[in-house]
């Protein structure tokens, strides 16, 4: 019995450098994958935030509108010292402009393009 186990370990090597590098190079494939893949997430939250507020700050333009003898507000700010925003909408990625005279709002990303 002993006899057989020193056979069966002098037979078994383990695993060859060669064997070793494949299998780190394979899982640094893999996890460059995962990374661009996660990129592709992030722009798209970027872009649900973006028209998240600029709908808040459409909706608090047409409550202040009704309340105010049908004017919109100057600006955002005036928004947000009315009590209609909590505040002013900032993103990294996006900016909400504002149109004082329809109370129409609009979201561009940083990168190009409307959200």
């Amino acid at each position: 019995m002993l006899r057989r186990v020193r056979e069966i370990r002098k037979s078994d090597k383990g695993f060859t450098l060669i064997e070793l590098l494949i299998t780190v190079v394979i899982l640094g494939v893999l996890a460059g994958i995962v990374v661009f893949s996660v990129a592709n997430f992030n722009d798209e939250g970027v872009a649900a935030a973006c028209k998240a507020d600029q709908k808040n700050v459409e909706v608090a333009s047409e409550a202040y509108f009704a309340k105010n003898n049908h004017t919109y507000a100057a600006s955002i700010n005036a928004l947000v010292t009315a009590g209609y925003l909590r505040e002013a909408p900032s993103g990294s990625g996006y900016t909400i402009s504002y149109n004082s005279a329809t109370g129409a709002a609009t979201g561009a990303l940083t990168g190009g393009g409307a959200c």
